[in-house]
């Protein structure tokens, strides 16, 4: 696979974008992994361990990608683990807290609808590296649309109580769902060039296969919510975020250099 010859201020725009789709990878499939051992049931003990493991293994692509177009000598881990809070491109979606495991199905269920829309996007970008990550992540981001989707109808319609956590849990969630479609200003020239793929793109394709499975699990779209629309590219973060790098950022500030 060939390289590309980018501009300076095109390579630094691409690096920022390709940094963003690592960060939601890794923060989400971090969540996820916080429910290892903790987990309703054995069977999705396992299947969040696949999760995770999914989104860390794409993660680990895009930022191998990244720290070679921004050729600083900072390898995958470094982009990983060695950077601050406010550095982080994520969107405030994937950092929220895991609470039960209905809002965390949820929450999975809203951004995994979102990366595979986005992915499939990407597959046909005209970088070739960016276009060969996300052709091998749409078949493990339809298994995690699946599998959130099926939990979502099972929980919602099993019983009263799942029916109400997940209600709840899309109350919680749902004002951090605009960000996921909002067209930065920094990436309008990489949508231009083909590089990347405008978030806007999806947004009536989402809203049409949530609005179908909610309506189908007999979920309510919350009305008056408070929409976020910005947070990534101004370095803005939940509370949340600051925590999550804190526990997992801790080996390798503590031992810098540790390779496993």
């Amino acid at each position: 696979m060939g390289n590309v010859e980018y501009s300076q201020d095109a390579r630094k725009a691409l690096t920022g974008y390709v940094l963003g789709l690592a960060d939601d990878c890794l923060v989400l499939g971090q969540r996820v992994a916080e429910w290892l051992g903790h987990a309703p049931a054995m069977e999705l003990d396992i299947a969040c361990s696949n999760l995770s493991l999914d989104l860390i293994g794409q993660a680990q692509f895009y930022y191998e990608y990244a720290g070679e177009l921004e050729n600083a000598g900072r390898s995958a881990d470094d982009l990983a683990f060695m950077r601050d809070e406010h550095e982080y491109r994520n969107h405030l979606l994937v950092e929220q807290l895991n609470g039960d495991f209905g809002k965390t199905i949820v929450r999975h269920y809203l951004f995994s609808q979102f990366s595979l829309l986005r992915s499939n996007g990407l597959a046909k970008s005209n970088d070739p590296k960016i276009a060969a990550i996300a052709q091998k992540s749409v078949r493990e981001l339809e298994y995690h649309v699946k599998f959130s989707a099926d939990w979502v109808r099972r929980l919602a319609l099993g019983t009263e109580e799942g029916h109400s956590r997940i209600q709840t849990a899309i109350d919680d969630l749902w004002s951090f769902t605009s960000e996921l479609f909002n067209d930065v200003e920094q990436e309008s020239a990489l949508f231009s060039a083909g590089l990347a793929v405008a978030p806007s793109m999806f947004e009536e394709e989402w809203c049409s296969q949530v609005n179908s499975l909610f309506a189908e699990a007999g979920i309510k779209i919350p009305e008056h919510a408070t929409l976020i629309t910005k947070g990534r590219m101004a370095g803005h973060h939940t509370e949340h975020l600051g925590h999550l790098l804190a526990e997992m950022q801790f080996l390798q500030r503590a031992y810098p250099g540790l390779a496993w």
